[in-house]
């Protein structure tokens, strides 16, 4: 079968295909040379006519897996049209951020590998739900802009599958790199693979404290939990931490000594001035009344979580894991020279990112880090005293450039925000009892949970240079 393979692909390039298109399914045929014409999910009415599916295709291959190393067979899907599949602008613009070596479109395609139940006849055709998720999260790709990267979480809060009646627990997601699929140059530039895994809430949330990427080389350690290709069982009932428990107690001791590697998400906020001496009435409350009962609980939302890489510091692909060096978090940036300084800030955050709130102080600027919150046209970022590189310091501690806004929390005010924002990862979204106020009058300085006016979101802020 494998001795016909450069028949087959000359036979695929007689076929009239796209030149990004063709590139990408000649390197599934080094994989799957005796499957050229894989069962497929193609959109009918394309995106560039006007349809609501970003992907053209969607194409499900057979994996045999691999016995020697405890691979089970499994369905392997790959998608078509995050990338530039075309050339010609229909769908993507060429890549103008300068680099050397440009990405197609997106610069990534989606796949998912879903396990094969044991007992399954040798002519079961694939579930067409992985299909669905895919092209879900490209359309959030599509609509949000936001590109995915190695390591980061996707809370999805329901099974994969979409089934309302599934026990499963398995309803959350982490991005990690297709073991099988390595990047691919193209006529139109470069394209990564990036392999869904589907994960448990207890995943997902150490995941969000610590480091996607080493919660994806945990769940590689054994094939129960997704094993070297990151296999996805919706059948595995418990996570790697019930399972494994050490894992657990050793997660927990690296992040009370080195800190998160996670160095911002995506969220919605607004923020506004605060006169100088805004707060000062709310001393004498805050003194006599320290321990005040919060009561809260969050969990988390459909946000994506953005991961630290070795070399690059922005939300999307983001900051090195020991680095404490500022760079801007938009991905084109027009960044004004002009800094405004605020005498004051009152930081309006949504309810589904307030759990970021105490990894932000605790996991990050206790270790001398940034956090940043990122919305669509906004980010504000929290600054630890030892970072460089921010428009922040101890006579300046807010400030605007553009559309970033930079809060320095000071060392001293650190364990009392952990203390105040120590209830806000115990309990669901749907339990708090929003508007949620924080206030250090000393400081100037308020946080309030709540819904942000959905007229101010997005917005430019009110200061710009």
């Amino acid at each position: 079968m494998a001795a016909a393979a450069p028949e087959k692909e000359t036979a695929l390039k007689k076929r009239i295909l796209p030149r990004g298109l063709q590139k990408l399914i000649e390197q599934c045929l080094k994989i799957y040379p005796d499957q050229t014409n894989p069962l497929q999910v193609t959109t009918v009415l394309k995106y560039w006519l006007g349809g609501q599916d970003p992907l053209d295709y969607i194409s499900m291959y057979h994996n045999a897996g691999d016995p020697e190393q405890n691979i089970p067979p499994h369905w392997h899907y790959v998608s078509f049209g995050l990338s530039d599949l075309h050339g010609d602008g229909r769908v993507h613009l060429a890549d103008t951020s300068g680099g050397l070596e440009p990405r197609s479109g997106m610069g990534f395609e989606l796949t998912f590998r879903l396990v094969k139940s044991p007992d399954a006849a040798a002519n079961e055709r694939p579930p067409t739900w992985p299909a669905n998720l895919l092209q879900s999260l490209a359309k959030y790709v599509f609509q949000s802009g936001n590109r995915l990267c190695t390591g980061d979480n996707i809370p999805w809060r329901r099974s994969l599958d979409g089934s309302k009646d599934s026990n499963t627990a398995i309803q959350h997601m982490l991005i990690a790199e297709d073991p099988q699929l390595p990047r691919t140059e193209t006529p139109f530039g470069w394209v990564d693979f990036l392999q869904i895994v589907g994960v448990t809430s207890e995943e997902l949330e150490q995941a969000s404290r610590w480091n996607g990427k080493g919660m994806l080389n945990l769940l590689t350690k054994d094939p129960a939990t997704g094993g070297p290709w990151l296999i996805t069982d919706m059948a595995r009932s418990s996570s790697v931490f019930e399972q494994f428990p050490e894992t657990l107690r050793q997660l927990e001791l690296d992040l009370e000594k080195e800190g998160s590697d996670l160095a911002g998400v995506n969220a919605d906020f607004t923020f506004k001035e605060l006169a100088k001496g805004a707060l000062t009435v709310a001393v004498k409350k805050e003194v006599l009344d320290p321990d005040e009962d919060l009561s809260r609980s969050i969990s988390s939302c459909n946000i994506a979580v953005k991961e630290e890489a070795p070399e690059k510091d922005t939300l999307e692909q983001s900051t090195g894991s020991t680095s404490s060096d500022m760079v801007n978090p938009f991905d084109n940036p027009n960044i004004p020279s002009r800094v405004f300084p605020l005498t004051g800030i009152e930081l309006t955050l949504a309810p589904y990112a307030a759990k970021f709130l105490m990894l932000a102080v605790r996991d990050r600027i206790r270790h001398g880090r940034h956090f940043t919150f990122k919305a669509q046209h906004m980010a504000v970022t929290f600054v630890a005293e030892s970072v460089t590189g921010s428009i922040v310091n101890r006579q300046t501690p807010y400030a605007v450039l553009g559309s970033w806004v930079q809060i320095l929390i000071p060392n001293r005010l650190v364990p009392r925000m952990v203390e105040r924002f120590g209830e806000l990862s115990t309990r669901s979204a749907d339990g708090l009892k929003i508007p949620l106020t924080y206030e250090w009058p000393e400081q100037n300085l308020k946080f309030i949970i709540d819904n942000p006016p959905p007229e101010l979101l997005n917005q430019q802020g009110p200061i710009l240079a």
